[in-house]
């Protein structure tokens, strides 16, 4: 194969990046929007296939459960299959889910449509990562990681909206149909237009390591799941053994990833400075993040008494604009560096999350909205700049690894926020109503939940507090130069 003069494809001027670009975004849209659109169609599954609510539950847990099983894996798949396989293969898989669950005569069929849809859409990220990291240089990254911040982001969005026009006006099937022109067009246009970015190496596939990944990711999700799900909480038999489970499979896959030469999942992408701070703050904005989009519905529907279409349109604009921002503030980043960003931010999320954390039963609703408006820009100026800026520092054979890691964190590091913090409020709830002497008074349930908020969003403005010292000492990464023959010569 010749050698190319150009080391990214966007500095080629017969190579047409933005056909690529748009085959992965479109398909990357229509699968993101799939995570939440079956969301507030649940109740209307329990009724019509005369199922409780641990059951249809599985179209959530199971879904988050596959992906962190697929996502290790990515890695290795990248270096298995050229760049235009996996996109088609991933499309038509999801394809396939939703066509299944469209089809769905019985439960059972539903959830595995729903599943084979996890798996496709598992892979899709780690696999437009990695292609963009590969097209574009480092000085032009953070504009179009932006634009993948504001799939990532709009998606989930208007997904609930959607779903409620939707399967009020045509029924819940119309969840999937709706979905498969669209995931049909993105195959189509993704054969037409889509090439091979990526170096094809085929290395040697390490059976143990896929196991203990499977059952590490799997179970671990899987127990911090089940945690909401469970009378006893964390000591449920079907939570605790499974956390334990998960723990340990994980610690015995790292442990082989740091003996094979060829590891599944190269964990030396942790001796890059950058990335291993972008990782951190990663995991604390992903933890904000789910501190108000999990536990904010529950304070407005509760104390303040909101229907759930109002407590969704509160959310809404905070929402829609971190979506829009997300370009923005990747341009910002690739024009002036990350600290410009990060710094101001980190100290205006902090500030935010210390206000949330003195939320009352009297709160304005303006008040919430404001505070989800400026937590959800602090975090299109933190997240996708400080992931990019840490991918940057990566050598380009560590680029599969490096996007496989971070997308592996997403569904880890949701499923544990989310039980850790509703265990918390359940926790702060029970104490304050065993310790009144009217517990079943609405207006002490309505003070018992505050309290939980309350806890949590200080122990959001905590954490918080750590982003803040890591902005101080984020830099602008360089990535690392690879010991290879130069071009010249290999022509």
């Amino acid at each position: 194969m010749a050698v190319t003069k150009y080391e990214f494809l966007a500095d080629d001027p017969n190579v047409k990046v933005m056909p690529i670009m748009l085959s992965l975004i479109i398909g990357a849209f229509f699968a993101i929007l799939n995570e939440t659109l079956l969301n507030i169609a649940l109740i209307t599954l329990m009724d019509e296939f005369q199922i409780k609510l641990p059951t249809v539950q599985w179209m959530a847990t199971g879904f988050m459960l596959v992906m962190a099983i697929v996502i290790p894996i990515s890695a290795l798949l990248m270096q298995w299959f050229t760049t235009r396989q996996l996109f088609l293969g991933t499309m038509i898989v999801f394809t396939i889910g939703t066509t299944v669950s469209a089809l769905a005569p019985t439960f059972p069929i539903l959830l595995v449509g729903r599943l084979i849809q996890a798996s496709g859409t598992g892979l899709l990220m780690p696999i437009i990562f990695n292609v963009f990291l590969l097209i574009f240089p480092p000085e032009r990254r953070g504009k179009v990681m932006g634009l993948i911040g504001l799939v990532i982001m709009f998606a989930p969005a208007i997904g609930p909206t959607l779903s409620g026009v939707i399967v009020e006006y045509l029924g819940w099937r119309y969840l999937f149909i709706v979905v498969i022109p669209f995931a049909l067009f993105s195959i189509a246009f993704g054969a037409k237009y889509l090439r091979n970015v990526s170096e094809v190496t085929k290395p040697k596939i390490d059976v143990i390591s896929l196991v203990f990944s499977t059952i590490g990711f799997g179970a671990l999700v899987y127990g911090f799941s089940a945690v909401g799900e469970s009378s006893n909480g964390f000591l449920s038999a079907n939570v605790l053994p499974a956390i334990i489970v998960g723990s340990v499979g994980i610690v015995l896959f790292v442990l082989r990833q740091l003996k094979l030469e060829e590891p599944i999942m190269d964990l030396r992408v942790f001796r890059y400075p950058m990335y291993t701070h972008a990782v951190i703050l990663f995991l604390i904005i992903i933890m904000a993040m789910f501190a108000s989009e999990i536990i904010l519905p529950i304070y407005m529907q509760g104390p303040l008494a909101l229907t759930a279409a109002a407590a969704g349109l509160v959310l809404l604009p905070g929402s829609i604009l971190n979506g829009i921002m997300s370009p923005f503030m990747g341009h910002l980043f690739d024009k002036f560096g990350p600290r410009v960003l990060m710094i101001p931010a980190t100290i205006v999320l902090s500030g935010t999350m210390f206000m949330m954390s003195r939320l009352t039963v009297d709160t304005p609703v303006w008040v919430v909205v404001l505070g989800y408006i400026l937590i959800m820009l602090t975090v299109s100026a933190i997240m996708m700049p400080a992931e990019t800026n840490g991918l940057n520092q990566l050598p380009k054979k560590l680029y599969p690894h490096g996007t496989a890691v971070m997308s592996t964190l997403q569904p880890v590091g949701g499923a544990i926020g989310v039980s850790i913090f509703i265990s918390i409020l359940n926790a702060r709830q029970l104490k304050i109503l065993q310790g009144s002497a009217t517990p079943e008074d609405v207006a002490t349930q309505s003070m018992a939940m505050v309290a939980g908020v309350e806890l949590i969003y200080f122990i959001a403005f905590a954490m918080s507090i750590v982003a803040v010292i890591l902005a101080f000492f984020v830099y602008r990464a360089k990535p690392e130069i690879e010991e290879e023959m130069p071009v010249e010569q290999m022509e």
